[in-house]
C-alpha cells in the first residue's frame, strides 16, 4: 500500500527554508507522495457563510498549488507530487494543461493531478468563472486535458471549449498525466450523486474525504456500481483513504488504516494538521511516528 502525506497548507507559514525542510523530510522518510491543497482566495466570514470557512478563510495561508509543486519538484528527486485537490473549473483548461505538462517535465514525470469542483463561490466570481455549471464543465475539461497531453495537434469543439488545431510543446512525460478526483469534506461528508458518477466514469483514482464507516462503505459501493454501469472495472479505480493523525494515538491511526483497507483502499494520505504542533519539526515528527507505526503493522 502506498503512503502519502498532506502538505499542511494552513499551518506551514511562508519560511521557504522550513517548506523545503518539510518536503525533503517527507521524501527521506519514504513517503510515496505529497498532497497539496488548492485555494486562490479566502473569503471573509464577516461577509460570506460556508462551514469550510472555518478552515479556509482570508486569514488562512494557502500557497498556490501548482507553483508550490513546481518548487517542490526542484528540491526533491523521487516523491510523487499531487494536487489535493486543484479546483479545476475555476481555471482555464488549456492553461492548466500547459502548467501541468511543464511540471511533469521538470519533475521527471512525478505529477499526479487531483481535481475537484470546489465549494467557494467567491473564488469563482473573482476568477470570472461560473459556479453553477462547474460539475458539467469539469467533465469536459478532463477530456480537453487528456487530448492536449496525448495529441500533438488538438481540434476540439465542445459545449465549453474550442481548440482549433493547436497543441502543447513540450508535451508531458506521462501521457496522459493521471487525474484523480477529490470529493466530500468533513463539513459535507456525503457527496452529490453527480460527483460520484463522474468519478466512476472519468477518474484514474479518487481521494475522498469522508469517514471509512458504514456510510463510507455505501459510498464506495455506489461508485463501484456506477463504474460497472459505465463499462469500467471497479478494481481498476484506486481508492485513497485519509488518516487524521491529530487526536489519535498509534492504535487510533491503525484503526483508521484497517477501516480504509476494509473499503479496498490501495493508498493512504496522512493528515498532520490540527495537532497543535510546530512546523516543520512537529509535523515531521507526527509523520515519522505514523510511518513507523504502519511499517511495524505491515
Amino acid at each position: 500500500m502506498k503512503i502519502g502525506a498532506i502538505f499542511p497548507q494552513t499551518e506551514c507559514g511562508s519560511d521557504v527554508k522550513a517548506l523545503a525542510e518539510f518536503a525533503r523530510g517527507v521524501e527521506e522518510m519514504g513517503y510515496d507522495h505529497l498532497f497539496v491543497a488548492d485555494h486562490v482566495l479566502g473569503a471573509d466570514p464577516k461577509f460570506h457563510s460556508h462551514p469550510s470557512l472555518a478552515n479556509y478563510s482570508h486569514e488562512s495561508p494557502v500557497h498556490e498549488a501548482l507553483t508550490t509543486i513546481a518548487y517542490l519538484a526542484a528540491i526533491t528527486t523521487r516523491i510523487t507530487l499531487a494536487t489535493g485537490i486543484l479546483i479545476l473549473p475555476q481555471r482555464q483548461t488549456a492553461l492548466v494543461a500547459k502548467q501541468a505538462a511543464q511540471i511533469d517535465v521538470l519533475s521527471g514525470g512525478r505529477l499526479r493531478l487531483g481535481i475537484g469542483v470546489g465549494w467557494n463561490a467567491v473564488e469563482f466570481e473573482a476568477l470570472n468563472e461560473t459556479f453553477e455549471n462547474r460539475g458539467r464543465r469539469s467533465a469536459e475539461q478532463i477530456a480537453v486535458l487528456r487530448a492536449l497531453w496525448t495529441e500533438q495537434v488538438v481540434d476540439f469543439h465542445g459545449e465549453f471549449h474550442r481548440i482549433s488545431h493547436a497543441g502543447l510543446n513540450p508535451m508531458p512525460i506521462q501521457r496522459p498525466i493521471p487525474i484523480w478526483f477529490g470529493v466530500g469534506s468533513r463539513d459535507q461528508p456525503v457527496p452529490p450523486d453527480a460527483a460520484l458518477r463522474r468519478i466512476a466514469r472519468l477518474a484514474d483514482g479518487w481521494s475522498p474525504n469522508f469517514t471509512p464507516d458504514t456510510e463510507g462503505r455505501a459510498l464506495v459501493a455506489r461508485v463501484h456500481q456506477y463504474a460497472r454501469e459505465a463499462g469500467r472495472d471497479p478494481a481498476r479505480l484506486p481508492l485513497e483513504g485519509r488518516i487524521h493523525l491529530a487526536g489519535h494515538n498509534p492504535d487510533g491511526w491503525m484503526k483508521q488504516v484497517d477501516a480504509w483497507k476494509a473499503l479496498g483502499a490501495t493508498s493512504l494520505i496522512a493528515e498532520p494538521r490540527k495537532a497543535g504542533v510546530k512546523f516543520p519539526d512537529g509535523h515531521l515528527d507526527l509523520l515519522r511516528r505514523f510511518k513507523e507505526t504502519v511499517k511495524e503493522a505491515a
